[in-house]
């Protein structure tokens, strides 16, 4: 049964764990018009660049949305169809198998769909073609919460470069949220497909450089390690097991009484 069967969202409001993980989400929440909030069980898209982004950086989160009825949607904007080192796979290949681990890793978190724009691996660009795409599946889908990545990282310390698409695809998915996806005249020919402006409620930036949100992943941390192991295509024989956790354990450092194992985030509550 998908998370969609199990869940009524006209039940009392049900807000991501989030909200009372930190002041300024704290704050946002309470500066927000209630009326606008949707009640039951939230509609959450994670919006990330290529098949496993989401599992390093925010699949605990995931994990405990599920669990707390939340309905999961990822969209990847590539099919990771350059990520291999090996000649003798084709890109083709490569694309059939990271669409299926990416689809094993979401069945372990109990994410609800899973959909692949389809765009080349290591050629992301945030023009106005990707940012209606993203438009189109965010009026289709009709989140209340989007995770994204943060096109403010280009490095991290003295040996880290961040991937363009991971940029790319931050900076187009926040474009997409706001003003597009909310207002009518933008991209007129999406109203004749019937998709009708969405305003996104909350925006998470998954790996930010200045995050103000912990979320305790604690009881779900385990859960986030076995989903990603499900990308075998790209961990080969390397156990990344140890670096989250010590990660995880360093954010939660970085957060009074966060829990012992936290996953970050920049938080916004738009009107």
């Amino acid at each position: 049964m998908s998370t969609a069967d199990a869940v009524n969202r006209d039940e009392p409001l049900s807000r991501p764990a989030a909200a009372v993980d930190a002041e300024a989400a704290v704050a946002a929440q309470a500066a927000a018009a209630p009326e606008a909030e949707p009640t039951g069980p939230k509609r959450i898209a994670v919006i990330f660049a290529h098949p496993d982004d989401a599992e390093f950086i925010c699949a605990g989160t995931v994990a405990r949305w599920t669990s707390e009825g939340h309905e999961i949607t990822y969209v990847l904007l590539t099919s990771g169809d350059k990520g291999s080192e090996d000649p003798a796979v084709t890109p083709e290949q490569l694309v059939a198998t990271r669409e299926a681990e990416q689809r094993a890793a979401c069945t372990v978190l109990g994410v609800r769909d899973v959909v692949f724009l389809g765009f080349a691996d290591a050629m992301l660009v945030p023009d106005l073609n990707l940012r209606r795409e993203l438009v189109r599946v965010i009026r289709r889908l009709q989140p209340d919460v989007v995770i994204c990545q943060d096109p403010t990282v280009r490095w991290v310390d003295q040996d880290y470069l961040n991937h363009p698409d991971h940029r790319a695809a931050g900076e187009a998915t926040l474009d997409a949220i706001y003003p597009a996806a909310r207002d009518r005249m933008t991209f007129p020919e999406l109203l004749d497909e019937g998709l009708e402006p969405h305003k996104v409620r909350e925006v998470y930036l998954a790996g930010a450089k200045d995050p103000d949100v912990a979320i305790d992943i604690s009881d779900h941390l385990d859960t986030k390690l076995r989903a990603l192991q499900a990308h075998a295509s790209q961990l080969g024989d390397w156990d990344p097991a140890p670096m989250l956790r010590e990660w995880a354990h360093e954010t939660a450092g970085r957060f009074d009484n966060a829990g012992e194992y936290v996953e970050a985030f920049k938080y916004f509550k738009l009107d």
